[in-house]
This record gives C-alpha cells, structure tokens and sequence, in this order.
C-alpha cells in the first residue's frame, strides 16, 4: 500500500500540474453556463466504509436530488448547458486529483459509492471490497462503468481485490485511458 500511495501521490501532483490550465477553463466555462458553484462536493464512501467529500466540476443543476444518476426520472433535464459534455468526456471528475493527493482515493481501486448507495455498500462489505481504498477509475468501470448493475459491479470490485498490483493498475489505467476517449459505457 506504501508504494501505491506514492505513486498515487507524485502521479497526482504531476497531472495536476499538467492539466493546470484545461482545469481552470473547465472551471470558468461551468462559472459562466449555469448558476451556482464551481465544485458539486458529494458524500462518498471510502475506505473502511469512510465518509468523505469528493469534488466533481458541477454538471447537473444546484435543484438535482441527492442520488445516482441512474435513479433520476429523466437525469437529461438536469444537466447543465454543458453537462453532457462534462461527464462524457470525463472532466468533471479532473477535480478528483485533489482527493488523490490528499489519500482519501487512488488512482484505481473501486468507484467510491455515494453515502446512500445502501445495497452497494452493503455487497462491498460483505465481500470485503470496502478495505481497498476506492478509485478514480476501477475494473468495474472498465467493464460496463454506468451500465453495470450492483451486482455485477460488485463481482469486478472482488475480482480487482484478489488480482491487485502495480501490473494490474497499470493495465485499469491503460483501459480507462481508451474508454474516455471513445466515450464508452457513459449514459449521460
């Protein structure tokens, strides 16, 4: 885990430094699109089932309910003029880098669960998943990311638990690399 961290770290801080300036166009373009605040600050669930606040550029209206996206009615009617873009692309979770840096995720592990994500939490723990500290990205995303069902999710989650090391990241980081940019497994 000591060398995870580390790499983690200095990984974190030098794709922060690097994106720097696409980073603060992200945040001026959200500023300038919609009312609100830059960050959507989310409850997560981390390590050891671990609350903890993680930011995302906001991509949905400051009136969106507090639950997955897939549990909204229409979740299109509340994306932001650039929302769409936002998440399909993945930028808005750019702003997660600060969660790496400070060791509340990694680079990859499990997607954290939102605090009130009951059944994901729950399999988690039951399977031992909830000991990894959660991901930027994770095997769960590579294989279905949003389309996944919970149990199905969980069945990666254990898989990326019994198979972790530095070759195995490596590879999760590869493959998200290639999802991003086809924009793949992404709803809205």
């Amino acid at each position: 885990m000591g060398l995870k961290r580390a790499v983690d770290f200095f990984l974190a801080l030098a794709v922060s430094m690097i994106l720097l300036v696409p980073i603060l166009i992200v945040a001026l373009c959200v500023r300038l699109t919609s009312p609100g605040p830059i960050l959507y600050w989310s409850k997560r669930v981390g390590r050891f089932n671990q609350i903890f606040l993680m930011p995302k550029f906001r991509s949905m209206r400051v009136d969106t309910p507090t639950v997955a996206t897939h549990l909204l009615e229409d979740p299109d009617r509340f994306l932001t003029p650039i929302g769409s873009f936002l998440r399909k692309s993945s930028l808005d979770e750019l702003p997660q880098l600060w969660c790496i840096l400070k060791g509340k995720i990694s680079f990859v592990g499990p997607r954290p669960a939102l605090y009130n994500q009951d059944d994901l939490i729950e399999l988690r723990t039951a399977h031992g998943v909830d000991k990894l500290p959660p991901g930027l990205t994770g095997w769960a995303q590579i294989n279905g990311r949003d389309e996944l069902p919970i149990p199905e999710k969980v069945k990666f989650d254990v898989e990326y638990l019994e198979r972790r090391s530095f070759g195995f990241d490596m590879r999760v980081l590869f493959l998200t690399a290639g999802k991003v940019i086809r924009r793949k497994g992404i709803r809205h």
